[in-house]
């Protein structure tokens, strides 16, 4: 018997909180390590969770990894939030690190990053309610990716990750196994950002102002616990989006961003708890009950830069209510420094139709980075913030 000594209900809506909450849905649609799916960079979070489309910066790892391929140099991020805040717990919280590099003799950029979710500590009794001490609970994945360019406007990007999930250490009442599983997942990704391109009847050259992004993270095989009928998918997720540079000036640039994401997951045997393998999800996902535009969510921001020193951002993130109805506002800021930057981002739920206060409102994102190839100016590391001697 496992009780709770901290954080047992927190942990329970750690995960809840990143899935579906309708029983139906639920039944469809839950996902193992949800945690996967958590944006690591607040900077991206700021923006309504948007991201495929922009993937300037070593969080295209996360992103979308053909990112990787228009990059340049070296670059450190490190990424902290404590998780649910609602719930005061200080053993909740979530953290990620990242680093790439370019590798001129692979034709491409490498990266790394580390996540970790730390969900508390618990106590295990006996059936007789005798305590038999306690425990840790927590889940943790490292991904490798590399991304390189086909063309001067084309990329591709894989990745490849191990996640470890270790939510008990021991099993329940008389089930064997325990609460811990490994599995191993890829990420595959393209993008588009043309560096010309005139509109059709239209002289107006749009190149070097749009991107457009996919990618198809998560995908491996389902991820069990105890035992090969109780296996839960893992959240293999589908996102599209486009960016684009409304404003791209000497001093001032204002960039919109969005993004659309659907779950890969599908169930198709209604007695049985067991999902679909995830090559036949690819395809069954997309058959539901009702209209199948309503299980995509969508993610939408806008980010403004003065120069390349200070930089603002707004955005708003919509799932319909049939999925679990998360509406938030998302706000933050940057500063750049030399080779040094920070960000931060913040959830407002305020414009929610729920009147319970949402475990994700008030949700604070702080990121640090260290870019070593900033000081020759953003535009030779591939970001889309204009250098004061490079912009149009």
């Amino acid at each position: 018997m496992i009780r709770k000594s901290k954080t047992l209900l927190c942990a329970v809506a750690a995960v809840l909180m990143l899935l579906p909450v309708g029983q139906e849905v639920m039944a469809q649609t839950s996902t193992a390590v949800p945690f996967m799916l958590i944006s690591p960079s607040s900077r991206n979070s700021a923006m309504g969770e948007a991201g495929v489309a922009i993937a300037d910066d070593v969080s295209a790892i996360f992103w979308n990894p053909a990112g990787l391929g228009f990059q340049k140099g070296m670059e450190l991020s490190l990424n902290h939030s404590n998780w649910l805040p609602q719930f005061q717990q200080s053993d909740l919280f979530f953290e990620y690190a990242a680093y790439k590099m370019d590798v001129p003799s692979t034709g491409g950029t490498l990266g790394a990053a580390l996540t970790f979710l730390n969900l508390g500590e618990f106590e295990r009794r006996d059936e007789g309610n005798n305590p038999l001490g306690t425990f840790k609970s927590f889940e943790i994945a490292f991904t490798t990716a590399y991304g390189t360019r086909i063309d001067e406007d084309f990329g591709i990007g894989l990745g490849l990750k191990i996640i470890h999930s270790s939510l008990s250490t021991v099993g329940t009442a008389r089930e064997q196994g325990s609460g811990t599983a490994t599995a191993v997942a890829g990420d595959i990704g393209v993008l588009y950002r043309p560096s010309k391109l005139v509109l059709p009847f239209s002289d107006k050259d749009i190149g070097d102002r749009l991107s457009i992004g996919a990618s198809i993270t998560n995908i491996g095989p389902s991820l069990s616990y105890i035992d090969e009928d109780q296996s839960d998918p893992l959240p293999t997720a589908l996102r599209l989006g486009f960016a684009y540079d409304i404003v791209h000036e000497r001093y001032n640039t204002l960039t919109w961003t969005t993004d659309v994401t659907k779950l890969l997951v599908s169930r198709s045997d209604e007695n049985s708890r067991k999902a679909d393998p995830f090559y036949e999800a690819f395809i069954n996902s997309w058959d539901t009950p009702g209209n199948v535009f309503n299980t995509f969510t969508l993610g939408t921001g806008f980010e403004y830069w003065y120069s390349q020193l200070v930089g603002l951002r707004f955005g708003f993130f919509h799932e319909d209510p049939s999925q679990g109805n998360r509406r938030f506002l998302t706000f933050g800021a940057g500063v750049r420094y030399d080779i040094y930057g920070f960000d931060f981002s913040y959830i407002s739920t305020a414009i929610s139709d729920d009147d319970t206060p949402s475990p994700l409102s008030e949700t604070l994102r702080f990121t640090l980075t260290v870019n070593w190839n900033r000081a020759g100016g953003p535009e030779d590391d591939g970001t889309r913030i204009p250098a004061d001697d490079a912009a149009n």
